[in-house]
């Protein structure tokens, strides 16, 4: 420490980059201080920390023998704690995600020890260093955060046990929705509606979820024993209802319950299958060497679409890539609502086949094929439906929202059906094929990293820069924090180092990500771990990426 106090002293109201010469390691009695990347100047990002304390002076080495779903909760507990010291000085900081645990590296446990991964935004006055003031800083008050949030009678160790229990739980609960034939399970007592349209927050005095009789399973969970609550079974389900009766409010719950979330937040009892995609269409993204034949074919002018790309996707065309793209990258469950779907990809209803002939028109609707998915596939969807009645003919399932209540409807659904029958047409003319997945060309990635001097960062998770180019990846839904964008990112870092053509990159991602998957990731304390599928999603929206249709 004493050499960090002396070099700060001595580049007191010098130039900011003066800063460079405390990168380094330093030894502070009972951690050890790492300075890993010190900022440009005063308004660039803020430096890099990490800090190093052996089990040994914690007492949570007991942490060390709980599950994987336990550890990943208590390195949240952590960080959390950590940012809660460090209020008290606003130039130091810790990633955090909001209502959500993720498998993040701002605390990372090792077989020796807690290191702890965090921002410093070192002082200025202008553009010169204030030395004294780091010293404070680095010195007096980031010692101490350090300290408390790493031993244990510093902790809340009720709250920390019940935080990790609480995760514990929900993972439990997800792992049996396979053997249960459920794509998702939604908790009696569970609180739907969020707070606003931009906070996360639970609604105060919001109705609470009491699953229909018809539909109640019972889960087993190993803190807090039995849950009850509604499954939602695989094969297709329709979520209908009246306006304003919590439909979108149901299935983002079911979205967004590919995550674990914390006590309080009133999804702890609500998980969804890993491996189910919220896809919609999107307007003008690109599209790469894609084999869409299932869903648009015959188009003007002869133009192919067993590999189809395009800089400009159109709602319906983007929507059946999205979807075609998921298969490819494994998913087993897609989620829609109707609200922000394409029409044309959804339906197509009597008059109109009357009016425009099947010849004329090359889409296959999704209601023709979805039966398909589940049936040939054994992929299962979530449609919010409001619209279209036809969809009941495919239905397995049909859930009624009512005053932010479900009713199991699938029995009425039946006798609507008997009593109108569809007058339209199914237009899938040709079987579902399966398509092999799309090549990726690493060495196109590698170009795009060298010309834009191996920058890879996040812009919350609305954007991803990936050396010169800039992914869109606003239409992510399931995206919940900027970390894992930045880890979207590094991934894309690796496939680039890979030689030629990869064959299978949805299958080299899940390798990646597998195991102590931060091992080959930098040492930064803002990345979190992202499903193969977001990466796959976010990879197909890089304009310059290079895909080739498989043979």
């Amino acid at each position: 420490m004493d050499q960090l106090i002396a070099t700060l002293k001595k580049i007191e109201k010098q130039n900011y980059r003066a800063y460079h010469q405390i990168k380094g390691q330093y030894d502070l009695t009972d951690f050890t201080l790492f300075v890993d990347h010190v900022q440009a100047d005063p308004f660039a990002s803020a430096s890099r920390f990490r800090a190093f304390r052996p089990w040994s002076l914690t007492g949570l080495d007991w942490l060390k023998e709980k599950s994987p779903a336990y550890q990943i909760a208590a390195r949240d507990f952590i960080a959390r704690t950590f940012s809660e010291f460090a209020k008290q000085e606003s130039h130091v900081s810790i990633a955090l995600h909001g209502q959500t645990v993720l498998d993040s590296t701002a605390v990372v446990f090792t077989e020796e020890g807690i290191e702890l991964r965090f921002r410093v935004n070192l002082p200025a006055e202008g553009r010169s260093v204030l030395g004294k003031k780091s010293i404070n800083i680095l010195t007096f008050h980031l010692p101490k955060f350090v300290r408390r949030a790493t031993i244990a009678r510093e902790i809340d160790i009720a709250a920390l046990e019940r935080h990790c229990q609480v995760i514990e739980d929900q993972e439990a609960l997800r792992e049996q929705l396979e053997k249960n034939n459920l794509i998702a399970f939604i908790g009696n007592g569970s609180v739907l509606p969020r707070l606003a349209g931009n906070c996360d927050l639970p609604m105060k005095d919001a109705v609470e979820f009491v699953a229909p009789e018809s539909l109640q399973v019972t889960l087993e969970t190993p803190n807090q024993g039995p849950v009850t609550g509604l499954g939602i079974p695989k094969g297709i389900t329709l979520i209908v209802g009246g306006g304003f009766h919590g439909k979108s409010t149901l299935l983002t719950a079911i979205e967004r319950s590919i995550y674990n979330h914390i006590p309080g937040d009133g999804r702890e009892r609500i998980v969804t299958n890993l491996d189910a995609m919220k896809i919609r269409a999107e307007d003008g993204r690109s599209v790469h060497n894609l084999n869409l034949s299932n869903y648009i074919n015959h188009l003007p002018m002869g133009k192919d679409t067993a590999d189809f790309s395009t800089q400009d996707a159109s709602g319906s065309t983007s929507q059946a890539a999205w979807l075609q793209e998921s298969i490819e990258s494994g998913a087993r469950g897609l989620l829609i609502d109707e609200d922000t779907s394409a029409t044309n990809f959804m339906i197509r209803d009597e008059r109109m086949q009357a009016l425009v002939s099947k010849g004329a028109e090359p889409i296959t609707p999704l209601v023709d094929r979805i039966g398909q998915l589940r049936s040939e596939l054994d992929i299962s969807t979530i449609v919010v439906m409001g619209g279209s009645g036809d969809y009941l003919d495919v239905a397995d399932t049909v859930i009624q929202m009512h005053d932010y209540q479900p009713v199991d409807v699938t029995e009425k659904a039946q006798q609507v059906i008997a009593q109108h029958p569809t007058q339209r047409c199914n237009e899938s003319e040709s079987p579902l094929e399966t398509f092999r997945p799309r090549a990726l060309n690493g060495a196109a990635l590698q170009a795009i990293l060298l010309d834009g001097k191996f920058r890879v960062s996040g812009k919350g998770t609305e954007s991803l820069r990936f050396g010169k180019e800039f992914a869109d990846i606003s239409a992510l839904e399931q995206l919940q924090s900027s970390s894992e964008v930045n880890a979207i990112g590094w991934l894309w870092f690796q496939l680039a180092q890979l030689p030629g053509w990869t064959t299978n990159p949805a299958k080299e991602i899940a390798q990646m990500i597998s195991g102590d998957w931060h091992q080959t990731m930098p040492k930064q304390g803002d990345l979190a771990k992202p499903r193969v599928l977001d990466v796959m999603a976010a990879l197909n929206r890089l304009r310059k990426a290079q895909f080739k249709a498989a043979k």
